[in-house]
């Protein structure tokens, strides 16, 4: 029996498809590939440069000058690797509020969602991947071999970004965080270029009051009764 070349991890904010996702690539040993980086360094581009976030053709062309690398090399401060943009670490600069508030915006444009797309297609291409993001399934690797859609209550997304950014040493609102979640799961899943919801053949997965190693344990088991051998 061959492995799935490709899986798919798709969510809504906050839903741990990131942490997840990486977790399932090195117990696979795949290469783990997490799209929304790349939305988040055009957005933290946009701000640092001073451009309107909501003038689309400007932030387009930016996006296709801009350089962005996610290598596995870096601090160890808790990165699952390390964003850069032309150039400079901006792997927690990505996180910050001011890119939460703007990256759905930016991430609806379609000249932006074209340039990132053709680069996540041909890493994808090379085999052997664990992608995640909100749209992978649906549009970006619509043939991939297992979809995965996580979901949690937007009360316990807002706890766990609450609890990361704590842990940064960082201040953090938890009622604010909430209800940012809220207005990000409205923008997104109304999206018009590119909504999210999960593909028709994808795995729903509900993480609300399940620790990592469950959810992990879950995603391994779905692999095995694919008829995939677990690695490792």
């Amino acid at each position: 029996m061959s492995r799935p070349s490709t899986i798919t991890i798709d969510g809504l904010a906050g839903s741990g498809k990131s942490t997840i996702g990486a977790l399932l690539a090195q117990a696979l040993d795949y290469l783990y590939f997490d799209t929304g980086v790349m939305y988040r360094a055009v957005t933290w581009a946009v701000l640092s440069r001073g451009l309107d976030p909501a003038d689309g053709p400007a932030v387009s062309a930016l996006a296709e000058s801009l350089r962005i690398d996610v290598v596995a090399e870096g601090p160890a401060d808790g990165r699952q690797s390390t964003v850069l943009a032309d150039g400079q670490d901006v792997t927690w600069a990505i996180r910050e509020p001011a890119v939460d508030a703007h990256v759905s915006r930016v991430s609806s444009y379609a000249g932006v969602r074209t340039v990132l797309t053709e680069q996540q297609r041909r890493i994808a291409g090379q085999g052997a991947v664990v992608m995640a993001g909100r749209d992978i399934g649906t549009v970006v690797l619509p043939e991939a071999d297992l979809k995965i859609f996580l979901t949690a209550s937007t009360a316990e997304r807002a706890r766990r970004r609450y609890d990361q950014i704590v842990a940064r040493g960082e201040p953090a609102d938890l009622e604010a965080i909430h209800q940012a979640i809220i207005e990000r799961d409205n923008q997104d899943q109304h999206n018009p270029v590119s909504p999210t919801r999960p593909a028709a053949d994808a795995v729903i997965l509900d993480t609300t009051g399940l620790s990592i190693a469950q959810v992990l344990a879950r995603l391994q088991n779905l692999v095995t009764q694919a008829g995939w051998p677990e690695s490792g």
